[in-house]
């Protein structure tokens, strides 16, 4: 069935409802727009759903996630997890209550408990959720840091991680086989006289916050300076709020002020165009704020709370702001730092987890301490996956894992980036470094002095629509077939295809195995500890550039990317031509 025939058939079957009819009908006659809403299913892919709210197979709605629910729920029975349950949350975007109770009926539709949180909360408490109500799976409604128009759908395995092989290919199977008007549902009301549906909340909160407050090392350097230590949050209209001020309360933070305009929950995001603490504009009037009281650090948390954006303010008052790479560094450097100072020395089989687009300051870290550096795909869920084979194996001691867009956890009672956590183990750093005289940013300048001026950037493509995937398509396999044997001043040493599992040597042309599933991802190392990394975004229609460079000096840093970033646009231009 074609995109314009499947428009009318939403428009005739009595499965839809009237407003979702009457939607439709406004677009009639618009070929352009019908066609991006029904020219394909919206894609379950490995994370779940993600894309723009609104009538259409193509779209957010209340019938692609009960179609999503239904693949899931046959999943859970085909593998005997009916009887734990689902856990489920949700987050300041518009229709995310509405989805999780979608979701929720579904499941009890198909006789399986569904634990739904009263009101928004964090993805990593969802991660929480999922592990301390033994569940079999969870679904987290929230498309993170989109803009307004999106919405999405992730889903959690039992060990508290997204899904991974086999169960993410499982669970997309069952989807792609249910017909969007076959999935099965009952009224909220009968799934709670059923003993199907249970409200979540306090519950959660209160073990989860303690979970966090056993992570802390220097209790002492808070107690005896938290009081002297100013903090300005924002919380992007998101979930954070509560959790992030609770949780700095409790352990003693008393100066900590709330942007008054970002304070409430808000799925418009009126105050940003773009609700991500990676760019500079989510910041301005948390810099501004912060100003006025001259805080020592400025946080801001995505609407998920998963992500935490950061500025730091030096001992001449001026503001710094920390990439992703350089927050999850700062972070983990003093995790393991202080671990080791605490306990005398780390585990034999410490490890540092990073994705193969983090910076190699990361590397030099575990280098430093003498722990295991491990690479793992782009997805917190893959570090997640590294901490349960520690688990199952006994062999391997998580110490820290990060991505270099703004997630890290710091312990092992959740799997899957933490921006509760990281906001709460960054003030009590600064804590800690007061007490020695540092400021947060005297200690990055002191861990760029001892292992290098790391600096790493990532740009990316836009291409929406039909045609956009499509060029994307067309990108990595024009790169694959044209390999690049070096960029700007730099050269190739050696090749990675993670879709074809292949490692290339350049000078040799030796072949060996990535080691880690395929994905459609093209790394290239370079020569003096320089690298590019080539993949379509797993949740936006980009096609993203990382790369990354060492300096010896802030400066030769600067000029170093500068290059790069030249490079990479020039190849970028040919690759979009």
């Amino acid at each position: 069935m074609g995109y314009k025939e499947t428009y009318e058939a939403w428009l005739s079957d009595p499965y839809f409802d009237d407003d979702t009819k009457a939607e439709l009908k406004s677009i009639a006659g618009n070929d352009k727009e019908i066609e991006d809403r029904f020219y394909m299913d919206l894609e379950f892919g490995t994370a779940g759903l993600r894309g723009v709210i609104g009538a259409g197979t193509n779209r957010m709605n209340v019938y692609t996630v009960r179609r999503a629910t239904q693949g899931l729920a046959d999943y859970i029975n085909k593998v005997g997890g009916a009887d734990r349950g689902v856990a489920i949350s949700y987050d300041c975007r518009h229709m995310s209550p509405e989805f999780a109770d979608v979701a929720a009926e579904c499941l009890a539709a198909n006789g399986i408990k569904a634990y739904v949180f009263e009101s928004l909360r964090p993805t990593p408490v969802l991660s929480y959720a999922v592990r301390y109500l033994h569940c079999i799976a969870g679904i987290n409604i929230t498309a993170s840091h989109n803009p307004a128009e999106y919405n999405g759908y992730k889903v959690y395995w039992e060990d508290g991680a997204q899904i991974t092989p086999p169960h993410d290919t499982g669970i997309m199977d069952c989807v792609k086989a249910v017909a969007i008007d076959k999935a099965k549902t009952i009224s909220k009301q009968e799934a709670i006289d059923k003993g199907l549906y249970q409200v979540i909340g306090k519950d959660i909160d209160d073990p989860y916050i303690a979970e966090l407050k056993k992570l802390v090392i220097h209790q002492d350097a808070i107690d005896k300076v938290g009081k002297d230590i100013t903090i300005v949050y924002t919380p992007l209209h998101g979930t954070g709020n509560i959790p992030v001020r609770r949780v700095l309360k409790e352990l003693g933070f008393t100066n900590v002020f709330v942007v008054p305009e970002q304070e409430k929950p808000d799925g418009d995001f009126p105050t940003v165009s773009y609700p991500n603490p990676e760019a500079k504009e989510a910041f301005k009037l948390a810099l501004a704020l912060g100003k006025e009281k001259n805080a020592d650090l400025v946080l801001a948390t995505d609407p998920d709370a998963d992500r935490l954006g950061v500025y730091v303010k030096d001992k001449q008052g001026e503001y710094h702001c920390l990439t992703g790479n350089m927050s999850g560094c700062l972070i983990g450097n003093y995790v393991i730092g202080q671990r080791k100072a605490r306990d005398g020395k780390l585990p034999a089989d410490g490890a540092f987890i990073k994705s193969i687009v983090t910076t190699n300051l990361a590397d030099a870290i575990a280098k430093d301490y003498g722990i295991q550096l491990i690479e793992v795909l782009t997805g917190f869920k893959y570090i997640g996956g590294k901490i349960l084979e520690f688990e199952k194996s006994g062999k391997g001691t998580y110490l820290f894992g990060m991505e270099e867009s703004y997630g890290c956890l710091t312990g092992t009672y959740a799997r899957d980036k933490d921006a509760v956590d990281a906001s709460m183990t960054l003030c009590e750093a600064a804590a800690y470094y007061k007490t020695i005289g540092w400021t947060l940013w005297d200690a990055m300048v002191d861990l760029y002095e001892r292992l290098g001026y790391y600096q790493d950037a990532v740009s990316a493509i836009t291409l929406k629509g039909k045609e956009g995937i499509e060029k994307i398509g067309s990108i990595m396999t024009y790169l694959r077939e044209n390999p690049l044997t070096g960029i700007g001043d730099y050269k190739v040493v050696r090749t990675r295809d993670y879709q074809k599992d292949t490692i290339t040597d350049a000078a040799t042309g030796k072949v060996e195995p990535t080691g880690l599933p395929k994905s459609n991802v093209l790394y290239y190392e370079l020569n003096d500890d320089a690298w590019i990394c080539v993949r379509p975004s797993g949740t936006e229609p980009k096609i993203k550039f990382y790369y990354g460079i060492k300096g010896s000096s802030f400066e030769d840093a600067d000029k170093k990317s500068a290059a790069m970033a030249k490079s990479l646009e020039e190849l970028a231009d040919k690759l979009t031509k």
